[in-house]
């Protein structure tokens, strides 16, 4: 593998709090040194280093995105983990985390292992997250050691909510013991059977039944109230959506409880508004909620509360979604948007740090699931890197994605933060522009 030389760049690593303009030293997929801008150039020239010159952009570690469907085995028409990993690459991400509702069921340390087999072709690393239950059907526990030690980072019926109290428990308790969070998608469904977009005054207009706030919130109170009671437990809420949850979980935070949680780009920056006339794109689960749920989501992001931004990228067919809002799929498209998305409603509208963008995209998701020596650009870390201009615009065009589906409510939209390269474990995985040289 050949060493690459970055350039001119202003590095931005919250892992370190470095914010300045440093050249960076890449050999054998770590990171070899990090200096002053000029400092590394002769040691580049023994090297042989290709050359790339970062100039007027933001050099930062690579982004990770601990909650993606990337549909394979057995939903390779949506998206597959060649494609969906392009995606994520096109986005600045060099690792990602694939949830387990697949077809089969990723229930096992063999499906695991296929996941993660080479032939799977990735652009990016994948870290698989295994079923909490078997099949997901909320009855039986997985093998959480076998699935750890095939690959397995956390274990969730992400899609399920694990709904009865004695297993959820069963869940934290064993979870607990072999040291793997456990990833909660928070529904109360006996609130949201049949519901298909948030409870409000829209819904009401648009004659849809709506998920209440409480169906989300009643869940993460329950399950908070279980993890008191297990010592080194961790409880981990998926894409948090409401004012009442996110506020369950600050107060565990303060009484010292292992709680974290993530939201998505979608969540914080739109609202049940983008449904529209009927917008099966702006359909998820949950739903898009009220501007005051949105702006509590900010807020929390703003003041630490929440520990992560993840996309919850969910590629479907394009037959799929092209139904009654009713009976069309939940989820969109959001590797390639969230860096963009993050950068104009984060940085730009509510004046969040550069650097605490990053982290929720990058430092932090890797510490979340222990993804060691990731998230960062410290001298030994993988070589995962990030180059992006952050004052360019760029137009997102779903035609134009990488992922095999289209559903995306952010077409057309002007973003901040174009990605110009990223690098996964040494190798390029995308390149936008040109850069690279030989030296």
């Amino acid at each position: 593998m050949k060493s690459i030389l970055i350039r001119g760049g202003q590095l931005i690593d919250p892992s370190t709090g470095t914010d300045s303009n440093r050249d960076l030293l890449l050999r054998d997929g770590r990171v070899a040194a990090v200096d002053l801008p000029g400092q590394l150039d002769a040691l580049a020239q023994i090297e042989n280093a290709t050359r790339i010159d970062a100039s007027g952009a933001i050099v930062a570690p690579g982004l990770i995105d601990i909650h993606v469907h990337l549909r394979e085995p057995g939903q390779g028409y949506k998206e597959t983990i060649a494609s969906g990993t392009r995606a994520a690459a096109a986005g600045g991400f060099t690792s990602v985390c694939a949830m387990p509702n697949t077809s089969p069921v990723n229930d096992s340390p063999d499906t695991t292992r296929w996941m993660l087999s080479p032939e799977r072709q990735p652009a990016v690393r994948v870290f698989p997250i295994a079923a909490a239950t078997l099949g997901s059907l909320g009855e039986t526990l997985t093998d959480y050691a076998a699935l750890h030690e095939a690959g397995a980072v956390a274990v969730s019926d992400d899609g399920k909510p694990i709904f009865s109290d004695a297993m959820m428990q069963q869940c934290l308790l064993a979870a607990a013991a072999v040291g793997l969070p456990v990833i909660q998608h928070a529904e109360d469904t006996r609130l949201t059977q049949n519901a298909s977009m948030h409870a409000g005054a829209l819904a009401f207009r648009l004659g849809l039944k709506g998920m209440p706030a409480e169906a989300e919130s009643r869940i993460v109170e329950r399950d908070i109230a279980l993890l008191a009671n297990i010592p080194n437990g961790h409880l981990h809420v998926a894409h948090l959506s409401t004012a009442s949850a996110l506020e369950a979980v600050r107060r565990a935070k303060r009484s010292g409880l292992h709680v974290t949680c993530e939201v998505t780009p979608h969540h914080f920056a739109l609202t049940e508004e983008a449904v529209g006339d009927y917008n099966t794109h702006a359909k998820m689960s949950p739903p898009l909620r009220s501007e005051s749920d949105r702006a509590a989501l900010i807020e929390g992001l703003l003041d630490g509360t929440v520990d992560a931004i993840a996309t919850d990228h969910a590629p479907h067919a394009i037959h799929e979604k092209e139904q009654e809002f009713e009976r069309a799929p939940n989820g969109i498209l959001g590797l390639e948007t969230a860096l963009g998305i993050s950068l104009l409603v984060l940085h730009r509208q509510h004046g969040m740090a550069l650097s605490r963008v990053l982290a929720l995209l990058s430092t932090q998701p890797a510490r979340l699931l222990k993804l060691e020596h990731r998230g960062s650009l410290e001298v030994s870390s993988f070589a995962d890197v990030a180059i992006f201009s952050k004052e360019e615009q760029w137009k997102f065009r779903v035609n134009e994605s990488k992922s095999k589906s289209r559903n995306s409510p952010f077409d057309g939209w002007i973003l901040p933060g174009r990605i110009l390269l990223t690098i996964s474990e040494g190798h390029i995985a995308h390149e936008a522009l040109p850069l690279a040289g030989n030296a």
